[in-house]
């Protein structure tokens, strides 16, 4: 916790619903969060990196640092992948740690970190034979899925399907976990 307030890691992968960051922040921040955005190398063409730099305080990371450089973000306390693609979901759940934002997601698990996800990849890809499976094994692993198949985006459907994300679903599990988190966590 930072100032008494538990510390979220919100994990941007490469998807349209990222852009709308800068708003879920703030909700994120008026519910009590220090928040901490890491984007996957993809999710940095949807981020505004800028404004949520002005909004967290933090730089928004997205590369892994070198192992003699301070750690420049206070330790998580949960983490929210906001949203969580296709690709990082399938290489999340076979534990692979290629970019930040995996290895921090697979840290995480490691050390009993309450996490939630949004998956977002669009219809076509969630009717993959490897997609399914790998929500079912996230969840197997405690990670809190907040996903409705039925709103899933078509392929190709730009800021409209955008519009369908969960957001307010999303908000509800985080503000949820938040009392628990603050409960279970010492102050730093």
């Amino acid at each position: 916790m930072t100032e008494g307030k538990p510390v979220l890691y919100v994990i941007a992968c490469g998807g349209r619903p990222a852009g709308e960051l800068p708003a879920f922040v703030e909700r994120l921040q008026a519910d009590g969060w220090t928040v901490c955005v890491i984007v996957t190398p993809s999710g940095m063409k949807f981020v505004d990196a800028e404004r949520l730099i002005a909004l967290t305080g933090y730089p928004v990371r997205h590369d892994y640092k070198q192992p003699e450089e301070p750690d420049v973000l206070p330790p998580a306390d949960a983490m929210a992948v906001v949203p969580a693609t296709f690709n990082t979901t399938n290489k999340w759940a076979q534990g692979i740690s290629d970019t930040l934002a995996l290895g921090l997601l697979n840290e995480a698990i490691g050390l009993g970190l309450p996490i939630v996800a949004a998956p977002w990849p669009n219809h076509a890809l969630a009717r993959h034979p490897a997609f399914p499976g790998s929500v079912a094994r996230l969840k197997e692993w405690g990670v809190r899925m907040v996903l409705d198949w039925d709103r899933l985006p078509a392929p190709d459907s730009g800021a409209p399907g955008a519009g369908s994300f969960p957001w307010d679903d999303l908000h509800e599990a985080l503000h949820t976990m938040r009392g628990a988190v603050a409960e279970r966590t010492p102050p730093r």
